[in-house]
């Protein structure tokens, strides 16, 4: 499957050898005469990380093979696997294709033929269009197109070739990603994976791969044990984890470019919430004495050194982009709470500064909050610190218990597990809180949610 940006087409041209310029000019060029808007000079801007988030209204026109043809093969199985991806979005509020007067199904995808007022009287802000100029059968090309309807500006388009069924996930994802970075800057959430440990019997917990929308569930361990508090490697080679055995606590590695999986045992038999910093180092808790510490790691996964010692329990380590800053859970006042070292200088200070049991701190990759899980009256839940004005939110209600929190790649969705239907299972809210959205996992207790980038190989 190839993919096209309408609007990038001319620069993607300029950037080739003159050997290749003029055979690619002619594969571009036949998608992009097909464009007769041009791009918006000012698209449509969201800012998920404001406090005051904007709500965007957007309608999918019925997705067409010629004038006022609906798609009914791959073309309507996309558009729904779009539609449910754009779900996940707390910011985007799908039209109902009942509220359009006259209906979806239009007699033109782009031009002056648009009729955008239909979608206008529904309250729509953005309109989507999809054409299959040759018909939607497998392995044919989709153009798809996003514009405001207000002023009919196009926002941007992407065309896809050679689309199979099996592929339709995929164009739905890069879509739709692409679509969430022309709004808000940033479309990783679409880009980004989740790691997470499954039950799946007694004395029995394996670490599982997911994406946030449920798509691409698969297991990466099958040993004997308990495996918890998986971690991505920044370069998404590595997934690390605690585990435990009958006899002992492990360090377990699992090689996502060897597909292995090995155990690495620690003097003082402790291995607790392994997190890598951006160098692709393991910050990592270990027993040398009556408590557990933090400790560095080489990239051999071999102790380095000490990153925090104090002679309390030391757990939970968590980094923000920089690798400078460190939030993690601390014993040493009595009750768990949340501190936050400087690694220049030194300096640690406390900033859970509410509750007597704050413990499982995430650090937003942006720098700017902290995630972690508070035991209130109503039980755990989750809130949010921010570093910048000192101020906290909640952003979880239960019911049932709301634990291990953790920040998406882009510092706006978060992760986290809750009991809530009576098993545990990941869910999804923003740094703003929200409605939570169930990821699906399949059967058997999820818990521990930790983010990832997908790797460009991958």
């Amino acid at each position: 499957m190839q993919t096209f940006a309408f609007a990038r087409a001319d620069r993607a041209c300029r950037a080739l050898p003159a050997a290749g310029f003029l055979a690619a000019c002619r594969a571009l060029c036949a998608l992009c005469v097909l464009l007769t808007a041009s791009p918006a000079s000012a698209v449509t801007m969201i800012d998920i990380h404001s406090p005051g988030q904007n709500i965007v209204n957007l309608a999918m026109a019925t997705p067409l093979t010629g004038p006022s043809q609906a798609a009914a093969g791959l073309g309507a199985e996309l558009h729904k696997a779009i539609e449910e991806d754009l779900s996940f979005l707390p910011f985007m509020r799908l039209t109902a294709p009942g509220a359009v007067l006259g209906g979806t199904t239009l007699n033109a995808w782009q031009g002056p033929e648009l009729d955008f007022r239909r979608f206008q009287i529904a309250g729509a802000d953005l309109l989507i269009t999809a054409y299959w100029p040759k018909g939607d059968g497998s392995k044919s090309t989709v153009e798809l197109r996003v514009f405001e309807t207000f002023s009919g500006s196009f926002v941007f388009g992407n065309a896809y070739a050679g689309i199979t069924r099996d592929e339709l996930s995929n164009v739905a994802d890069r879509f739709a990603a692409d679509l969430m970075e022309a709004l808000t800057g940033n479309g990783d959430f679409f880009r980004s994976t989740l790691a997470f440990a499954r039950s799946g019997g007694p004395k029995k917990r394996d670490i599982w791969l997911v994406r946030p929308t449920g798509k691409e569930l698969r297991q990466i361990t099958n040993i004997p044990g308990t495996a918890m508090s998986p971690a991505w490697s920044p370069d998404g080679r590595y997934v690390v984890f605690g585990h435990l055995d009958d006899s002992s606590h492990a360090l377990g590695v699992w090689d996502r470019l060897a597909n292995q999986v090995k155990l690495i045992r620690f003097p003082g038999n402790t291995v607790i919430g392994p997190c890598f910093m951006p160098d692709n180092k393991v910050a990592v808790s270990l027993s040398t004495g009556n408590y557990p510490d933090i400790f560095l790691l080489n990239h051999k996964f071999e102790r380095e050194r000490p990153l925090e010692a104090s002679g309390a329990i030391n757990v939970s380590p968590s980094f923000d982009a920089t690798g400078t800053k460190m939030a993690f859970t601390s014993s040493r006042l009595g009750g768990p709470q949340i501190f936050l070292k400087d690694l220049g200088t030194g300096a640690v200070r406390r900033i859970s500064m509410n509750g007597g049991y704050n413990t499982e701190a995430s650090f937003s990759p942006d720098g700017t909050l902290v995630a972690f899980t508070r035991l209130t009256d109503q039980g755990h839940r989750i809130f949010v610190l921010d570093l910048v004005t000192g101020q906290e939110r909640q952003v979880s209600f239960g019911p049932g218990r709301d634990e291990q929190p953790s920040f998406a790649p882009d510092s706006y969705f978060l992760a986290f597990t809750s009991d809530r239907s009576g098993q545990k299972q990941i869910y999804l809210t923003t740094r703003h809180g929200g409605d939570p959205k169930r990821v699906p996992t399949g059967t058997g207790d999820a818990t521990f949610p930790r983010w990832g980038k997908i790797p460009a190989q991958q």
